[in-house]
């Protein structure tokens, strides 16, 4: 699969071109392990962003998903909302990640 194009950090230059597929194409190519827990924190990404046209932050984010934020440190082994937003298509997470 032709990937679209990526900045220098991995994330898409145009959300438009994000589908399932890229975002999970783009983790394979990264060599990101992505488990299907792991995925669906990447979709409730992207409806929280279609909500509220921001990023949340780590805190915010786990409260929405209903998970401690120590649990989702170690699901993703690194701050959560870097890969959740680069695989989900999503904008850069500011502020603390």
């Amino acid at each position: 699969m032709n990937l679209p194009q990526r900045d220098g950090d991995g994330y898409l230059q145009d959300m438009d071109q994000w589908t399932p597929e890229i975002g999970k194409a783009m983790a394979e190519a990264d060599g990101f392990e992505m488990t299907e827990e792991k995925w669906d924190q990447v979709l409730k990404a992207r409806d929280y962003y279609d909500e509220n046209q921001s990023v949340p932050p780590i805190r915010k984010f786990a409260a929405f998903v209903g998970k401690p934020n120590k649990e989702m440190f170690d699901l993703w082994q690194t701050g959560p909302m870097k890969p959740i937003t680069k695989y989900g298509g999503l904008p850069k997470p500011t502020g603390c990640v």
